[in-house]
């Protein structure tokens, strides 16, 4: 087993990747008390060539292996690539190109919604994977060789698999699908959190409008603070704290020592200090530069009968065409559609408009219906009655 410590061996390994068309890639790291991921491993295989690079030995420069990344002449493939793409992103200011998700191809293959990988490898290799590693504290040193063979093992058998998932894509004539997905992954907003944009993670539909403001600020304070200190935002604050403070809106540290959600004592830290002015400049935000908030009690509730309608023709058009369901359209997408013809949803695009979203409007304008026959649902067509 090759496991790379020194730079000279990676620069071997990256020139003899560089002449390969894919290269299959996989990370361990450690975030549970960290903000920024910790990476422990690299693991990469491609044709004729497997290693495990360590970037935790010392003096290595990892610079080799992050231009193969960066080549847009070789297709990358990860499983379930957002951590992994998060981290090359972090270390190389871009994400990997192109990119080649075996998660979201196996969904396109019908294998089901966010199949793992074991499973999946199961299916297309008929492989089992020894999990006696899996809860191993990658940042440990040393690892011992069934670790590294585990950790290797994850992308040996994703080289295999990946030129067995293509196939398949070609010839469903579905190789486009995973490309447009593909595009998406390769957004580096999807990966970077800006400290302005934290509230968007929280859930304010229904809020009072006076209490938007100071939540939106103190998420952003939250954000820059956890990303300064590389520490988790739960350890900063969790979001029932910021919810609680959100809504009090304490003026002064006797008020913030209050709260049920800080702990004794933080209203005379300097963090506390940073809190209220965050609260104070929330409320004092103009409405015109609040978010639209959509209040619980006026949303108009989607028809049931269409919804229900919508989740069985969605589930006919996925068996027909064998892909997973959630690759297609989520409960939200589908109540969405329920409301509105217009609704700016994934489903009503592209590939996904072809599969499910035509056919969705049609039933729902009375052009199509549902029958069952042998009890298999099937589609009428009513303009054929005419």
């Amino acid at each position: 087993m090759r496991v790379i410590t020194e730079t000279k061996a990676l620069e071997e390994f990256a020139k003899a990747l560089a002449e390969r068309p894919f290269v299959a890639v996989d990370t361990e790291f450690m975030r549970e008390k960290t903000y920024w991921p910790i990476l422990c491993l690299i693991q990469a295989a491609a044709e004729g060539e497997e290693a495990i690079i360590d970037p935790m030995a010392e003096g290595l420069d990892l610079s080799p292996f992050l231009e193969v990344l960066g080549d847009k002449s070789i297709t990358k493939v990860f499983h379930a690539a957002r951590q992994d793409v998060e981290i090359f992103l972090q270390l190389m200011g871009e994400t990997p190109t192109p990119l080649f998700d075996t998660q979201i191809a196996a969904m396109a293959c019908g294998y089901g919604d966010q199949i793992g990988y074991e499973p999946l490898m199961r299916g297309l290799l008929g492989v089992s994977i020894d999990k006696g590693s899996r809860f191993t504290d990658w940042a440990r040193r040393p690892l011992s060789e069934a670790q590294l063979s585990y950790a290797l093992s994850d992308v040996t058998h994703l080289r295999d698999a990946f030129p067995m998932l293509q196939k398949k894509l070609e010839k469903e004539k579905r190789l486009h699908w995973v490309e447009e997905e593909m595009t998406n992954l390769n957004d580096p907003r999807l990966y970077r959190v800006e400290p302005q944009d934290a509230w968007t993670r929280l859930k304010v539909r229904g809020m009072r409008p006076s209490d938007v403001g100071p939540l939106i600020k103190l998420a952003e304070w939250r954000e820059s603070e956890a990303q300064k200190r590389d520490l988790p935002r739960g350890r900063i604050l969790k979001d029932e704290a910021l919810y609680e403070l959100a809504r009090m809106k304490p003026k002064s540290p006797e008020e913030l020592g209050r709260a049920r959600s800080i702990p004794t004592g933080f209203e005379r830290s300097k963090p506390a200090r940073e809190i209220l002015d965050a609260i104070a400049f929330g409320a004092h935000m103009k409405k015109g530069d609040l978010p639209e908030i959509e209040r619980d009690d006026r949303r108009a509730p989607a028809p049931a009968d269409v919804v229900e309608l919508l989740k069985v023709l969605l589930k006919r058009q996925c068996d027909r065409f064998h892909v997973a369901p959630k690759l297609i359209a989520s409960s939200a997408d589908i109540e969405a559609i329920a409301l509105d013809d217009n609704a700016d949803v994934p489903a009503l695009h592209g590939w996904r408009r072809e599969v499910f979203g035509d056919a969705a409007l049609k039933l729902k304008r009375g052009e199509i219906g549902l029958k069952l026959t042998r009890g298999a649902v099937e589609l009428v067509d009513f303009s054929d009655q005419k």
